[in-house]
């Protein structure tokens, strides 16, 4: 099992990713393996990045560029599993179910001549949202892998471990995250108002995201593949807040 970071809350405290080295040497320090996605604009950028981890003994699940092929490329060349599956738009409310799956085949199908997997990234705000969002998709994408968030399906009122049961064999990684509820009575459509996404154990609702009970069945299962941790929002250095999540996590799946 290799621990990673997916950093987007770490960009949005900072400022941005200013320096892959010294990002990589803190997290290596906390005791992660890497973070989620090695990120770059061009090809020889991709590569002197991927030194960057091989030297300082990290690791990357997948890879982003600027466009779709690079991602496949990239990520392909890279020897790594899976990339996120991106067909298009997916704001929820400006693309329908109907083009979301018509685009979904094309992609997964696409991915199939690199050897890749296409997972999906549940997302709140996205046209797969919710439970019965999530499984309709599942089963009209079967060749679609799954990167399960168990914070955006739970605030969404799904259930996080009966999913992580039933698409075990096609899950890519798992985000972990704890919610904190701001608002209860503002509504998902305005997601970001109603709630903060935080360090395991930081939520407000006890029981709202089944954090636990996601990694008690992994750890049961002997999962081999990245576990990642996502706080979209620090309210302290990310450092604070990834060792409390990396502690919890490993009190439970070592």
């Amino acid at each position: 099992m290799k621990y990673g970071v997916a950093d987007y809350g770490m960009n949005v405290y900072e400022g941005g990713l200013f320096d892959l080295e010294e990002r990589l040497e803190t997290l290596k320090k906390i005791g992660f393996n890497g973070i989620e996605r090695l990120e770059a604009g061009e090809t020889s950028s991709a590569v002197q990045r991927a030194i960057v981890f091989h030297r300082m003994g990290m690791d990357f699940a997948t890879v982003r560029g600027p466009r779709i092929e690079q991602n496949l490329e990239w990520t392909c060349a890279f020897g790594k599993e899976y990339v996120w599956l991106t067909p298009g738009e997916a704001v929820r409310g400006r693309v329908n179910m109907e083009t979301f799956i018509r685009r979904s085949r094309k992609f997964t199908a696409t991915c199939r001549k690199y050897h890749l997997k296409a997972a999906l990234h549940n997302h709140l705000g996205t046209v797969i949202e919710n439970q019965q969002e999530l499984d309709l998709f599942m089963k009209e994408c079967p060749d679609a892998s799954l990167l399960l968030d168990i914070g955006h399906l739970a605030c969404a009122g799904g259930d996080v471990c009966g999913t992580l049961e039933r698409y075990y064999d096609r899950i890519a990684a798992v985000h972990f995250k704890d919610a904190f509820i701001k608002d209860d009575t503002i509504g998902l459509d305005r997601w970001t108002e109603r709630l903060r996404f935080c360090e395991l154990g930081g939520g407000n609702v006890p029981g709202l995201v089944d954090w636990k009970g996601v990694a008690e069945i992994l750890r049961k299962k002997h999962y081999d593949k990245w576990v990642l941790v996502e706080h979209d929002t620090h309210l302290n250095e990310p450092a604070k807040d990834l060792s409390v999540s990396l502690e919890n996590l490993k009190n439970i799946l070592e």
